[in-house]
């Protein structure tokens, strides 16, 4: 008996959940159908979360057109953030012997369709932003953006792609940009951390 009451309280709930959400629906305006679909996490949140997890990282660097590159190892952890809407990243490595800590937001904007990406680290005070669009094909998110010059105090201009090879490999290339030259100045392996 209190197991048939128990799915009977149940059924009716359910009933009159779906009701109070159909009702809500058929009241929506305009506004909020599309503020709704602007706030729902989608495919695109979904490439982000598959980001989420530990990695280590293989870091090479250019300071300027045809020097030497020199190169560090690094790690990552990488988490969804507001309901699964945001990735945030934090790294750590090694570069000329000083600690480096870096912290890295990247969103999907879905009215916009187009992703952002926000780093910031202790290499400096700075905030370098980006925007990006992905290339299915290629599985490539491709940003264009600015950092600071810190000699100038003046924005430079960055490109930068992340590629996802698979899910436990994935690679980052920076580029600096003077005009309609370009140099690559970073490119960094990741790679899955296994248990």
């Amino acid at each position: 008996m209190k197991k048939f009451l128990l799915i009977t309280v149940l059924g009716i709930m359910c009933f009159s959940f779906a009701s109070v959400a159909q009702e809500m629906n058929k009241e929506m305006t305009p506004e909020m159908k599309a503020w709704m679909e602007y706030m729902r996490p989608g495919e695109m949140h979904k490439l982000l979360a598959k980001c989420v997890g530990e990695w280590k990282s293989k870091i090479t660097m250019w300071m300027a057109p045809d020097t030497p590159p020199t190169t560090t190892d690094g790690s990552a952890v990488y988490e969804m953030i507001l309901g699964e809407r945001y990735l945030q990243s934090k790294h750590a490595g090694i570069f000329s012997g000083m600690p480096m800590e870096g912290l890295g937001l990247d969103a999907y904007d879905n009215a916009k369709k187009t992703f952002y990406s926000v780093w910031i680290d202790n290499f400096g005070t700075g905030v370098m932003q980006m925007v990006g669009k992905y290339n299915a094909a290629t599985k490539t998110i491709s940003y264009l953006g600015t950092s600071v010059d810190p000699m100038t105090g003046k924005d430079v201009k960055v490109r930068q792609t992340i590629k996802f090879i698979d899910d436990n490999h994935s690679e980052m290339d920076m580029y600096m940009i003077d005009g309609d030259k370009e140099f690559k100045s970073m490119h960094i392996d990741l790679e899955r951390k296994q248990n």
